[in-house]
């Protein structure tokens, strides 16, 4: 019998014979002729798939699964599944067909409605690219809406001077003076500070390291370390067998508290967040005169452009540069 009821529910449920085997489910409804209903069109799906090629309906939360099996390994997966938690309220009920610019108009309202452009933007590419993985490697859907970003500032670039780290330092407590110490000595990122493992430290030959699963760009950062990076480790030994950084014992989670922006405050630091650190690092490095290539590689950046945003911090490299062809000139520059 292709309807039928089970004796625990009130629901029809629905069971057809289809490519040598059977096809069990609830049609969701206690009422004969919507299961009707529903019996037929899943039987005439089922039959447009096998004799005509059409594609089965996937739906958006199947996607989800699939996707994140797939990409476990990825350095932002528990990000992802946050963001997919929140994607779960527009897209969770609907079929990857379903799908179009006007759902996708709805997310863009309602994120930056909470928070910035390039947050926003992570959640459209987050759905752009589970979207496409769908079209493009599991063949699930045929196409899928054109999905515009949000157009983003330009890259900032914020950092401050000798004296006004020297001013902040002098206002953080001892834990957090190291890491931001630590921070400005190697450029590294907040995670790859906090969680810094004494295994991936190696005091001995003043180098360091970050594991390919932990970096940004998925490839391993070589660490070399200088000698106020070293000073901090040295400060650190033994307080933790296995992190580097602690408080109270325990491995510090967050570096970004209430004492960090107090002591912001205090120094009279504004418009200042964390990874500015390394915004700083970087832009003392390139005053310092070191090149494009060296500091791409310090900082663990996968491509040179990335980079070259601090390269006008650099005037007296350039300058150098610049007069290489002043004796080409000759009496021609006479006036």
């Amino acid at each position: 019998m292709s309807l039928y009821k089970r004796k625990d529910s009130s629901l029809w449920w629905v069971k057809i014979a289809h490519g040598g085997r059977t096809i069990q489910r609830s049609t969701g409804t206690s009422k004969k002729v919507a299961a009707q209903e529903f019996h037929d069109k899943l039987k005439s799906s089922l039959w447009e798939q096998q004799r005509l090629g059409v594609k089965p309906t996937r739906h958006w939360k199947e996607a989800v699964v699939r996707w994140l099996s797939e990409t476990s390994d990825k350095a932002t997966h528990i990000e992802d599944v946050s963001k997919l938690r929140w994607l779960d309220t527009y897209l969770g009920g609907l079929s990857l067909d379903e799908i179009n610019l006007e759902v996708i108009d709805r997310i863009k309202a309602a994120r930056i409605q909470e928070v910035c452009k390039s947050t926003a933007n992570r959640y459209l590419a987050l759905v752009r690219s589970i979207l496409r993985k769908a079209r493009d490697e599991w063949e699930w859907i045929d196409k899928v809406p054109k999905i515009r970003l949000f157009r983003e500032a330009a890259g900032r670039e914020r950092s401050i001077t000798m004296q006004q780290a020297e001013t902040l330092l002098r206002e953080l407590p001892k834990h957090q003076r190291a890491l931001v110490l630590f921070s400005l000595a190697t450029g590294l990122r907040q995670k790859n500070v906090l969680r810094l493992k004494w295994a991936s430290v190696d005091l001995q030959r003043q180098h360091a390291w970050v594991a390919a699963s932990h970096s940004k760009n998925g490839k391993p950062i070589a660490v070399p370390l200088n000698s106020t990076a070293m000073k901090v480790l040295e400060e650190q030994r033994g307080k933790h067998p296995e992190f580097v950084f602690t408080y109270f014992g325990k491995p510090l989670n967050s570096a970004n508290t209430k004492a960090w922006k107090a002591a912001l405050a205090r120094a009279e630091i504004n418009d200042f967040r964390w990874h500015d650190l390394r915004h700083t690092w970087a832009t003392w490095h390139r005053q310092s005169g070191t090149p494009t290539h060296e500091l791409q590689r310090l900082g663990g950046w996968k491509t040179a452009s990335m980079v070259e945003r601090y390269a006008h911090l650099a005037p007296d490299h350039l300058a150098s540069a610049a007069s290489r062809i002043d004796s080409s000139f000759g009496t021609v520059a006479t006036f």
